[in-house]
């Protein structure tokens, strides 16, 4: 049976190497004001740095992040819809295109963007573990700006989300998701249970659909990056039901 585990940044490996990184994506999918449930919202965690919209006409109304009545958010989001991987739900603040910033400092194999949303790799690291047979690894590249010469070569995991958190671990007083905008509005679970049945069985990392900012790897990423001695992740193993 499959072991599936939250992953983190590793704070202490962080604090060893220094590094820091001040970065945004190039796109992102506007905030969204929905006249349904009253909510001005986005979301984090939804990231697709391989998605380019540099031949869309309108990428420019990409670029500035700001509210929009949810008419106008869903007239963007359609426009975007077929350069987005299959089935993706693409709520407000979705995020496209390359990691654009500065980094400073040194970075071991894997790094994180600050808030522990965004994984980076290095190209060495992430070709380690696919030769280990870690499956649905998607790098991407970055325009991360360093002041030193030799800077590394830090790429973007594309993690999509294809799991969710179990009904059991989300509060009974929470209100539905909104049938309009989607919203769902609740605080990460202190103790997230994963829905079995919407586990992928084709890839070894992804984000929880529900609440993206988590990153869940199964036990053979696990066991490859301690392997390979990859370090700046933190495993947590999280129940199933």
């Amino acid at each position: 049976m499959t072991r599936f585990f939250w992953m983190q940044e590793d704070e202490v490996v962080a604090a060893k190497y220094g590094g820091y990184i001040e970065a945004s994506h190039r796109w992102g999918l506007p905030g969204a004001r929905c006249h349904a449930c009253g909510a001005t919202w986005s979301d984090v965690g939804h990231e697709y740095p391989c998605v380019d919209l540099s031949q869309l006409p309108e990428r420019g109304e990409f670029k500035i992040p700001r509210p929009e009545s949810f008419t106008e958010f869903a007239r963007l989001r359609e426009l975007v819809r077929p350069l987005a991987p299959p089935n993706a739900e693409l709520p407000p603040g979705t995020d496209f295109g390359l990691l654009e910033g500065t980094a400073s400092g040194k970075f071991g194999p894997i790094a994180w963007s600050p808030g522990q949303i965004t994984l980076l790799i290095q190209r060495d690291a992430v070709e380690r573990l696919q030769t280990a047979g870690v499956r649905g690894l998607l790098p991407c590249p970055t325009a991360l700006r360093f002041r030193k010469k030799d800077p590394p070569e830090l790429l973007e995991l594309q993690i999509e989300p294809r799991s969710r958190l179990h009904p059991d671990c989300i509060p009974q007083d929470v209100p539905p998701p909104c049938t309009t905008c989607g919203r769902h509005g609740f605080s990460r679970p202190d103790e997230p249970i994963l829905e079995a049945a919407s586990l992928p069985t084709d890839s070894d990392l992804f984000r929880v659909g529900n609440f993206a900012p988590m990153l869940i790897g199964t036990e053979r990423l696990m066991d490859a990056v301690q392997r390979l001695e990859l370090e700046g992740i933190t495993f947590r193993e999280l129940p199933t039901r």
